[in-house]
């Protein structure tokens, strides 16, 4: 019998070794595809913030609400959802802004730019930045594959698209520093790594106390997490690679293809 574990596990990773895939871009293109991802990156927002305000806002207040009856219930999950917006909302604010993983970088960098051994320490933080950023992540993967795994699918996608530009954020740096690919691509997958291992740390500090209402809490809080990434973090960096307007149909391209999606399945 499949362990009810696993696949949530494979997601989060899944979604966290999509770094992988930027990298993989930066050391491989010969330039950058800045409509496609700028679309890409506005789809990701639209999924995120439509199955935060659809599916998991409405699910946790549902839990809760069987516990501490509609009005109170609506109150506890407000209150997770702006939780979780506040947790990655400080996390934010504790990345230097210097190696902020989100700033936008273009394949075309690798070349116009000489190697530099300083250079080596940003894309040591830049690695460590989109470590920090992808814990609470990787808590919404897992937290939500666990809980609807179809819904946990859909999740892991949007996040692995969002992590794409990160890893050309750590590449670009590391392969400036020591001109050796394979050791950018190793710090890029290997910054990924930490949304499998937060979430599983995550999860099992809270097994104990799981719950409806914890279930409830943690759904909210996740959702609170996901909007503010597409409105802090996707969707600038979507409108940053590309025309304005591009972005803006990725965003509801993403919130259309998730709405039909929940009404089919």
């Amino acid at each position: 019998m499949e362990h009810p574990l696993l696949l949530p596990l494979l997601l989060t990773l899944g979604a966290g070794l999509a770094t992988g895939i930027g990298s993989l871009i930066a050391l491989l293109a010969k330039r950058t595809n800045k409509r496609l991802l700028s679309f890409s990156l506005g789809l990701s927002g639209g999924v995120m913030i439509y199955v935060s305000f659809v599916e998991l806002f409405q699910q946790a207040r549902e839990a809760i609400s069987t516990t501490y009856g509609e009005q109170t219930g609506m109150g506890i999950t407000t209150l997770a959802f702006f939780g979780g917006i506040l947790l990655i909302g400080i996390i934010d604010r504790l990345v230097p802004s210097a190696e902020n993983p989100h700033e936008a970088h273009r394949v075309e960098e690798m070349e116009t730019k000489p190697k530099n051994t300083r250079l080596m320490r940003m894309g040591l933080l830049t690695a460590l930045a989109i470590g920090i950023h992808n814990f609470p992540e990787g808590i919404a993967t897992f937290a939500t594959a666990v809980e609807n795994p179809t819904l946990g699918i859909a999740i892991a996608v949007a996040i692995a698209i969002h992590n794409i530009p990160e890893g050309i954020a750590v590449s670009v740096p590391v392969f400036y520093a020591t001109g050796n690919r394979m050791k950018a691509f190793r710090y890029s997958m290997l910054s990924g790594l930490a949304e499998p291992i937060g979430a599983l740390l995550a999860y099992f500090i809270l097994m104990p106390f799981m719950s409806p209402v914890m279930m409830g809490c943690i759904l909210a809080a996740v959702a609170g997490i996901m909007v503010f990434i597409s409105i802090d973090e996707l969707i600038p960096a979507a409108r940053e690679y590309g025309e304005a307007h591009t972005s803006i149909y990725g965003v509801v391209a993403g919130m259309a293809i998730m709405a039909v999606s929940l009404i089919l399945l």
